[in-house]
């Protein structure tokens, strides 16, 4: 679990206690600024989950790429082969 997803749930549990507070005593500052605390923290917890979405898929191609090298190697070797061939000719224009 990503730290941006523990902080924007921290903070978001932080806003709601400001919010329920504000509305108690009724002061309407504590509760919007306890309202904007809970969208920062939605927000960020959004943020740390697509980061966490794009670790996964990450280690993902990994292990696949990983599994390629050690099932076939020569295709691997071909495969890299071609793209520095291709590589090659796109920096030489």
């Amino acid at each position: 679990m990503d730290e941006d997803r523990i902080k924007g749930a921290a903070t978001n549990m932080g806003g709601k206690v400001k919010d329920t507070a504000g509305g108690l005593l009724g002061d309407s500052k504590t509760q919007a600024e306890g309202k904007a605390d809970q969208a920062k923290g939605q927000l960020q917890n959004t943020y740390g989950s697509a980061k966490d979405t794009v670790r996964e898929g990450a280690d993902t191609v990994g292990a696949q790429i990983d599994g390629l090298l050690k099932e076939r190697p020569m295709t691997a070797l071909l495969g890299a082969v071609g793209v520095g061939y291709v590589l090659a000719r796109l920096m030489h224009r």
